[in-house]
């Protein structure tokens, strides 16, 4: 699946999958074949970073 460019969807899709489906961002980036550097750069642009606590990105 390719990445979707909208940051602020991307990170409600991203949330929602983690939340539903993954226990992590590795799992999700494996299984979607994304490149989790680009993944944490598009949503590090909205000053969002992973909470390993929460499995979400906050």
């Amino acid at each position: 699946m390719k990445m979707m460019t909208d940051p602020v969807m991307l990170l409600s899709f991203v949330n929602l999958k983690l939340r539903d489906e993954f226990d992590s961002p590795d799992a999700l980036c494996d299984d979607l074949e994304w490149d989790r550097a680009e993944l944490e750069g598009r949503l590090a642009a909205l000053g969002r970073s992973y909470d390993a606590q929460s499995n979400q990105y906050r």
